[in-house]
């Protein structure tokens, strides 16, 4: 038995289809245009590529995109300031400072400064104990992605029994409260839990979220389970250059689980379409419509 390869592409190119037909639609019935604005502090690489992505994809599903470029050395009063201005401007419903932020800023005051109705990363408080507490809320992006993926495959969630290796405000622990309110019976496991092997082998949903080069072996998966694989790690090869790499074994999980994410391809190509999901939506309730079509 060889897995199903679940096909991050053309899933996120599906869901960014329809988002582009439901802000057609918002824009020629109510005259809105969905705004996202992205901060950029610095210039690492990877974050300046994943921006540079995220303005294309804005762009192509017809929102309106506004990137703000600052200097590693930004002060966090002026980050502050660009933020609370932000806030104020009606075109923006969306706003996602990249992080990791350089040295020296406060993360946490930068993510509690964003209006939690356009904080489109999930991350703020008030989003973060909405999800904890059940009620709607906007979350994190790959959770959300790790989700949809995982439904291409099960259509409910109902009952099944799923596990979380990783703790993260920013997958780990929004993706327990996502999987409970589909009904999911979890788990979440981390670096200090007891025989991880054991209990990776009893869980029909497997979500390994650590940063930790194929650390989930093939022999611990339960036979035909979905595995949804959150990480992506730089490893060498023998010409000096670097692969990618999940945090699952690939090769060995094939052989093993039912369904199985690439890396890439998997789900890093959903977090960008889930963010386009959140922006019309947060636009949505900020003009006071109804929920958009598309989750």
């Amino acid at each position: 038995m060889t897995a199903r390869i679940i096909d991050g592409k053309v899933i996120a190119a599906d869901l960014r289809a329809r988002v582009a037909d439901e802000v057609a639609r918002v824009k020629r019935e109510h005259n809105l245009v969905p705004g996202l604005a992205v901060v950029l502090v610095g210039s690492d690489p990877a974050s300046e590529v994943y921006v540079r992505s995220k303005h294309t994809q804005t762009q192509a599903a017809g929102m309106a995109s506004f990137e703000h470029k600052l200097p590693a050395d930004v002060s966090q009063a002026d980050l502050l300031a660009v933020v609370a201005k932000l806030n104020r401007d009606p075109a923006v419903h969306g706003i996602l400072v990249q992080l990791p932020l350089p040295k020296g800023l406060n993360t946490e005051a930068v993510i509690n400064a964003i209006d939690p109705a356009k904080d489109v990363d999930g991350l703020h408080p008030n989003n973060a104990g909405r999800l904890a507490g059940g009620f709607e809320a906007l979350s994190p992006c790959t959770p959300l992605g790790c989700i949809i993926l995982t439904k291409s495959v099960h259509p409910s969630l109902e009952g099944m029994n799923a596990i979380v290796i990783g703790r993260s405000n920013l997958v780990g622990r929004p993706l327990v409260q996502l999987l409970l309110n589909e009904n999911a019976t979890v788990t979440i496991a981390h670096s200090r839990s007891r025989d991880l092997p054991g209990l990776v082998k009893q869980a029909d949903l497997v979500y390994a979220a650590v940063g930790r080069p194929e650390m989930v072996r093939g022999d611990w998966l339960k036979p035909g389970a979905t595995v949804i694989d959150v990480g992506i790690n730089r490893i060498p090869k023998d010409d000096g250059k670097t692969r990618l790499v999940g945090d699952v074994a690939y090769q060995e999980a094939l052989g093993i689980a039912g369904a199985v994410t690439p890396v890439p391809g998997g789900v890093g190509q959903m977090t960008v379409a889930c963010l386009l999901v959140n922006t019309l939506r947060a636009a949505c309730a900020i003009a006071g419509l109804p929920k958009p079509a598309v989750s």
